[in-house]
């Protein structure tokens, strides 16, 4: 495909509605080009969602596009601007390492942030070189793949290029950059931004651009803005919920990483929990276990009540009032999590009704997977499948006892047996991007130039509840206990 083809064909279909926002939000900017760019994955399918030709992506035009070496037309590269707190402490933050290139509109007149990650320095860099690491690339295409498998929501993944360039950490790294596809970067950090650094005007004019981006419905509300609120309290209670019924660590839910969309974001030092263990922490950063397991529902409580700080102004102009409307509001937060995850949990036991004993059941079976270090989704892959292995905790008296109280709980609902299974099913993932399986798949890409592991991983992880034989070697959980794994920034 010659270049001027690939220029006319690669599909690209932008509109700019955030640059149309005040211009404190952003910073315009063009990124770097970059030596000698190499396209190392391309996500097909979600190409053809958006619209693109992913033949001509893969042209050296397409690949010099999604190096940043070429500006695709209609395209206006911008860096955003946004604070939030990270580990509990407030700092101006911004994309220090990422370029929005615009909004892809798709051909059923979707429209999706299309952001470069790793593309280099921007005005808020703060010392960082803006660049990214291969390794790093691509955990975040894997794990992002297969977060929207698992039907969680989540920014996705288009593409990685290598830049033949060099990355310096704590050792010499390949350099790469991602394409990243999200419903919006517009986050908590944003509206923190706005509030702090902005005038009321100006976080009313974001509120009603983000409203009328991914809340139409509560614009005519009386309250549009506590409408608002409540609605990104009821998404991320959702959100949180499903990380939590598969055992997601997300690692750093600073408020710049909470999207206003619902959306999954920023998969740096996250991963998957083996044996079920509420203070489980993979993040080599997160020493004092903030963002644990067991406290991603508080912490998300905790985030939205920041973003319920900087809608003060609009929510009332009473100062007072103002607070006890968002009060109020936040407090649901606990309220909606709890029933999302509660629903999930007896769905992930075949349990179609709510009863007074159901909570009792899955705290039991909790506590026992806790006590006896069971892994968490093979836990409940074998109840699924009917298949008790041969673990310390099917064989146990406790087990046992609990089993009878939970086949007994089936029997008094009116869908039969088969109906549970396959709610089970539905609920249970055979497989995840267990931790050690994505080393494995990162070593071979990254150390040895062998792609080959990682597009396996990604065809098993694309199917996360077919429940078939292939899917078997890859529920195996690693031969060194969760304590031992540690996952980085990359920053």
């Amino acid at each position: 495909m010659t270049e001027e083809k690939a220029m006319l064909e690669t599909g690209w279909n932008f509109d700019n509605s955030y640059a149309r926002l005040p211009q404190v939000f952003f910073t315009s900017f063009t990124p770097d080009a970059v030596r000698s760019p190499g396209l190392i994955i391309l996500n097909t399918p979600l190409a053809t969602e958006l619209g693109l030709n992913a033949d001509a992506l893969q042209s050296k035009y397409g690949v010099a596009e999604l190096a940043g070496n070429k500006i695709p037309e209609g395209a206006a590269p911008l860096a955003q601007a946004y604070a939030g707190h990270q580990f509990g402490n407030f700092n101006m933050l911004g994309d220090g390492r990422a370029l929005l290139l615009g909004e892809q509109i798709t051909p059923d007149g979707e429209r999706f942030d299309i952001q470069f990650k790793g593309s280099g320095r921007t005005p808020y860099s703060r010392g960082g070189d803006g660049r990214a690491g291969l390794g790093q690339m691509l955990r975040e295409y894997i794990i992002s793949e297969a977060m929207h498998a698992l039907d969680i929501p989540t920014t996705r993944s288009l593409a990685v290029v290598t830049t033949g360039e060099s990355v310096l950490r704590e050792t010499e790294l390949q350099g790469a950059i991602l394409t990243r596809v999200a419903a919006s970067h517009i986050r908590v950090g944003t509206f923190q931004y706005a509030a702090n650094f902005g005038s009321i005007e100006e976080v009313r004019e974001l509120a009603d651009y983000t409203i009328k981006r991914h809340y139409p419905e509560v614009d005519a509300d009386d309250n549009r803005y506590l409408s608002f609120l409540r609605e990104v309290i009821k998404r991320q209670a959702s959100l949180i919920a499903k990380w939590q019924l598969v055992g997601f660590i997300h690692g750093v839910m600073n408020t710049d990483n909470m999207t206003i969309s619902g959306e999954t974001i920023d998969y740096g030092p996250c991963a998957f929990m083996d044996n079920y263990d509420p203070a489980t922490v993979f993040s080599s950063i997160d020493r004092q276990g903030r963002y644990a397991y067991g406290n991603q529902p508080y912490i998300g409580g905790w985030n939205l009540a920041r973003f319920a700080e900087t809608l003060l102004p609009l929510l009332h102009d009473d100062q007072n009032e103002a607070i006890k409307i968002a009060t109020e509001a936040i407090g649901e937060f606990n309220k909606f999590y709890h029933e999302n995850w509660y629903a999930g949990m007896r769905e992930k036991l075949g349990i179609f009704n709510a009863e007074e004993a159901n909570e009792k059941l899955i705290e039991d079976l909790l506590n026992m997977m806790q006590k006896h270090s069971a892994d968490y989704t093979n836990t409940f892959r074998s109840l699924t499948l009917d298949k008790l292995e041969d673990t310390a905790l099917f064989n146990s008296e406790e087990f046992k006892m609990w089993n009878e109280l939970w086949q007994a709980r089936l029997s008094r609902q009116q869908e039969s047996k088969e109906d549970s299974q396959q709610l089970m099913r539905n609920s249970n993932p055979a497989i995840i991007p267990r931790n050690h399986r994505v080393e494995e798949a990162l070593e071979a890409a990254v150390e040895r130039g062998d792609y080959s592991v990682m597009e396996k991983l990604l065809e098993v992880l694309s199917k996360p509840f077919a429940h078939t034989q292939e899917q078997t070697d890859f529920c195996t959980v690693p031969t060194e206990p969760n304590e031992s794994y540690r996952t980085y920034c990359g920053t």
